[in-house]
């Protein structure tokens, strides 16, 4: 690496903002240039514009705590001399998709943690050690755009994260049924229990949004790239139940799942033991030293031991066994606002730079 990429974050001050910041500290390849935030976060240095409601578990970073902080609404000013974005900001979904082709237009290529544009059939949604090659398709995009550098890219769903990269070495079985229940974190809402005292104690049963992107996301990662398209596949059928969970960092999966070509327990567990995905998403900086983790034990993976496994980028397999409806059941845990949010789409923009899509400006 010659020298290190300038980055920004836009949506520094919220949740997933503040995990990109301490993400971006001392990160061997990127460094954090500018921070990005609403109007009224403007002009402040970041340290003022956090005060009071800083969220992650650790000190602000020394190199970001003086960054002065851009308004989000003057994106020239604050693309200029970087080489991408990483985006978190809060919009709506209509303002946000113009946002980012905004800042892509720009010849900034954009990493987004949004769902603005999961659904757009030339950005890619990538989890790079299931799809890395979807990352082809930033071709299309960029002509569709007019751009040369200016892209956009995506992370999918934070929950989601939980249990396709378990599912995605059983695929060749023929993954025909899928049934999941996901019990969510607070932080995947930006809350703390400090800010939301309803949840101690509490489960509320529903989640906007979360259950339409639990079931169609997975059948865009395990797509294929037509043209000038991703075309998602037709199958498995993936029902989905969400439910907010009073867990401060994890989200869990309850997945029960049927198979065309029936695999026995042994052999699930080899292929989550065995799986590498594809070898460029080998060594990235910040990929785990073990992607999926089985647990033998009957009560792992759990939220409170296990959401940090792998710097918080493992996911955490456990509790295989038959089903009385379906072939198996089995539980999942990742870490949402590291393998989830900010720390995936960390390891997307390592991939992207890997193969040559994001280059210095």
């Amino acid at each position: 690496m010659e020298r290190k990429f300038k980055v920004g974050v836009i949506g520094a001050t919220g949740y997933v903002g503040q995990r990109f910041v301490t993400l971006l500290d001392q990160h061997p390849w990127f460094i954090c240039a500018k921070v990005a935030a609403s109007p009224r976060s403007a002009g402040q240095s970041y340290e003022q514009a956090v005060s009071g409601r800083w969220k992650i578990d650790r000190e602000i970073p020394d190199m970001i705590k003086k960054l002065i902080v851009y308004s989000s609404l003057d994106l020239e000013a604050f693309c200029d001399g970087l080489d991408f974005v990483f985006c978190a900001v809060d919009m709506p979904k209509d303002q946000l998709r113009k946002f980012e082709e905004d800042i892509a237009r720009l010849e900034v290529p954009v990493v987004s943690n949004n769902s603005a544009h999961r659904g757009t059939v030339d950005v890619p949604m990538i989890i790079p050690e299931v799809n890395p090659s979807h990352a082809a398709i930033i071709d299309a995009q960029r002509r569709r755009l007019g751009t040369q550098r200016g892209f956009i890219a995506v992370k999918p769903n934070c929950s989601i994260q939980s249990y396709v990269p378990a599912l995605a070495p059983l695929y060749h079985f023929g993954i025909d049924k899928v049934s999941v229940c996901t019990y969510q974190a607070i932080s995947g809402a930006g809350k703390t229990f400090e800010d939301w005292p309803e949840m101690i104690g509490n489960l509320i049963p529903y989640i906007g949004g979360e259950e339409e992107k639990s079931e169609k996301e997975p059948l865009k990662i395990w797509g294929n790239i037509v043209g000038d398209a991703i075309e998602p596949v037709n199958s498995p059928v993936i029902s989905a139940q969400c439910y907010r969970v009073a867990v401060q960092e994890g989200h869990t999966a309850a997945v029960s799942v049927s198979f065309k070509n029936k695999p026995t327990i042994e052999q699930m567990k080899e292929a989550w033991a065995s799986y590498q995905g594809e070898e460029i998403a080998h060594g990235l900086p910040s990929s785990p030293e073990h992607f999926l983790q089985y647990f033998e034990e009957d009560n792992r993976p759990q939220a409170a031991l296990d959401a940090n496994l792998g710097g918080g980028m493992s996911i955490s397999i456990g509790r295989l066994r038959e089903d009385n409806i379906f072939d198996y059941k089995f539980t999942c845990l990742s870490h949402n606002t590291l393998r989830g949010a900010a720390g995936g789409a960390v390891l997307t923009a390592e991939l992207l730079v890997k193969s040559g899509y994001i280059t210095y400006r």
